[in-house]
């Protein structure tokens, strides 16, 4: 297939890849993207393959807490200037408050909230804001304690990332310092038994094949591939991860010495994802102001 020049500007991107490379690996894997990150890291030729969702859409993350329970909820915009609007964010806080007594965003839809089902209040925003709208997700967290975090707050209890973190002992200040952790440094799970088997296979694959790149013995390679599966796992996993607040000890370390134990979290960014047209500030403007 013919590869275009965005895709080889878009592997470029995410893998810090020369472009004669970047388009080779395209080639090589008729235009899968992920396969051809894969490809380049094989190779040795990936700075960077660490990959998040492409965040594109705008809007706002909200979390609520009520007694052992946390929800964290994304509602999307087209603009950040409509996510600013604090008519959007008070139907933003309404719709999260009706969210701690359902279990799942269909739930959530079909909820009642001062008289009218959350999809109508959508629908009505919609057409009285001019900008399409939706309730994307929606997570629950259950536990002993639950923290609520959020980052880049546009006001009280939502932004643009939103956190929670379940723990048993401990207290709020460790918990608040942890879910800053969460946001800071995205872990894919809690540990290695929570991670996705096909994860660390696909994982353990490209290192088998980093490994026999090298050329050098079979005893050898089994040696490298258990040293850096280690480091990865301890890299994607929060209780492996250094802690941001103290770099010399594990996220699980810290938790012991707090005298917690961190038994789930969340973690909820706007837009990660989905996929946007680019779009230039003039354009925005113009389109926030109805031109």
């Amino acid at each position: 297939m013919a590869i275009t020049a965005a895709q080889v500007k878009e592997l470029r991107e995410m893998t810090g890849a020369g472009m004669m490379d970047a388009k080779k690996a395209l080639t090589e894997n008729d235009g899968d993207m992920d396969a051809a990150v894969d490809w380049l890291r094989t190779k040795g030729l990936a700075k960077a393959a660490k990959k998040s969702g492409r965040t594109a859409a705008e809007g706002l993350v909200a979390v609520a807490v009520e007694g052992n329970t946390g929800i964290a909820v994304e509602v999307n915009s087209e603009t950040d200037f409509v996510a600013k609007n604090a008519e959007f964010q008070g139907m933003v806080a309404k719709i999260a408050n009706a969210a701690l007594k359902l279990d799942d965003v269909e739930a959530l839809k079909n909820a009642d909230v001062d008289g009218k089902a959350v999809a109508d209040m959508i629908t009505d925003a919609v057409a009285k804001i001019g900008e399409n709208m939706g309730v994307r997700r929606m997570e629950k967290l259950t536990g002993e304690t639950i923290v609520s975090y959020v980052h880049n707050a546009a006001t009280d209890g939502m932004g643009k990332i939103g956190v929670l973190v379940a723990m048993n002992g401990g207290d709020e200040a460790f918990g608040k310092q942890v879910a800053m952790h969460v946001a800071a440094a995205n872990p894919a799970a809690l540990n290695e038994a929570e991670l996705d088997a096909s994860v660390v296979e696909k994982e353990r694959q490209i290192q088998i094949d980093i490994a026999r790149e090298s050329g050098k013995p079979e005893q050898v390679i089994e040696k490298m591939i258990e040293g850096r599966m280690k480091k990865f796992l301890s890299e994607v996993t929060l209780l492996g991860q250094n802690f941001v607040v103290n770099p010399d000890l594990t996220v699980e370390e810290a938790a012991k010495e707090a005298g917690a134990e961190i038994t789930g979290f969340i973690r909820m960014e706007v837009g990660e994802g989905i996929e946007k047209e680019e779009e230039d500030f003039a354009a925005e403007v113009a389109k926030a102001a109805g031109a």
